[in-house]
């Protein structure tokens, strides 16, 4: 990799993470305000963050997740899978903010394997970041998983993303821990204890991620009965949703042998567990390590 400085990002939906690199290495990390709270238009935020950095000389800026979208700087159109880098790369949108030349990543599009629809933007970077990571994920078929707001079950086949499906289980339990009954009494205030979450992972485990709904009510009534804490029950609710979610990808995707779980630590940690209880191995890829990684595999396609 050749020692030009740039400027790297990954801007999404509720945060922005810069990155200023020279080669492999960091000089500085900053970060700023997701595309959803911006009090600006995105090229002025930008030179805001990256004012002081421009004294290093940059040679450009590349961005990648909802940056791209059509709430977002410019629009830069879903690429259809099967995909890799180079096609990743051949979609991008360039510009300049002040002279500074910026590219805008392109995210994914395809038919999920329910036959409907589906999109993601920035996970697709973090995907390419893990198997440069990993060579060993550059060959034959694998599954990785992308925990957050928006899970994305990602398919792997031969470096190219072929497919992929998204599961809501972020936003679904943020909504239910701040507006349902099911929190009632306390619970939207209390962080989810590990025994909680067990005894979530072992109800799916007994009956099946279809019984979830019917579940879900017991983190009322084991509050009201059962004398279950807040905190017990909103672990509860947590790991029925993730033990769901992962009783799920093994129905389509078939057997699992082992996943690859990309992310921050704790929520990543939470995957591992449930992905145990079902005797599947993960491995984990730290997020930040995998956007740029990614991003430098693009960038790379680019000068191809």
């Amino acid at each position: 990799m050749d020692q030009d400085v740039v400027i790297v990002g990954d801007w999404g939906t509720s945060r922005l993470r810069l990155w200023l690199r020279q080669g492999k290495s960091v000089i500085h990390r900053r970060d700023g305000p997701g595309v959803s709270a911006l009090t600006d238009t995105p090229e002025k935020t930008f030179l805001d963050l990256v004012g002081d950095w421009r004294e290093a000389n940059p040679s450009g800026a590349i961005l990648c997740g909802m940056v791209g979208s059509s709430i977002g700087w410019t629009l830069a159109p879903y690429a259809p899978c099967p995909a890799d880098p180079a096609a990743i790369a051949e979609r991008t949108i360039r510009l300049e903010a002040d002279g500074l030349p910026v590219t805008l990543v392109p995210g994914l599009s395809c038919v999920n394997p329910l036959g409907g629809p589906d999109v993601m933007r920035g996970e697709e970077t973090q995907v390419f970041g893990a198997l440069s990571l990993n060579p060993a994920l550059q060959t034959g078929r694998h599954l990785l998983v992308l925990p957050g707001t928006h899970n994305k079950w990602t398919v792997v086949e031969d470096g190219k993303v072929t497919g992929f499906v998204t599961a809501p289980v972020g936003e679904t339990f943020a909504l239910l821990k701040k507006h349902s009954t099911l929190a009632a009494g306390g619970g939207s205030q209390a962080d989810g204890s590990a025994e909680g979450f067990a005894l979530g992972l072992s109800r799916i485990a007994e009956h099946g991620a279809a019984r979830l709904t019917h579940l879900m009510f017991e983190t009322r009534a084991r509050q009201l009965l059962d004398g279950m804490s807040p905190a017990d029950a909103m672990g509860y609710l947590s790991g029925l949703l993730i033990g769901a979610d992962v009783a799920a990808a093994r129905d389509w995707f078939g057997p699992m042998h082992a996943v690859t779980v990309i992310g921050a630590g704790a929520l990543s940690d939470l995957y591992v567990q449930a992905l145990a209880k079902i005797e599947v191995g993960a491995s984990v890829v730290d997020g930040d390590s995998a956007v740029l990684a990614g991003l430098s595999a693009i960038s790379r396609s680019q000068r191809k």
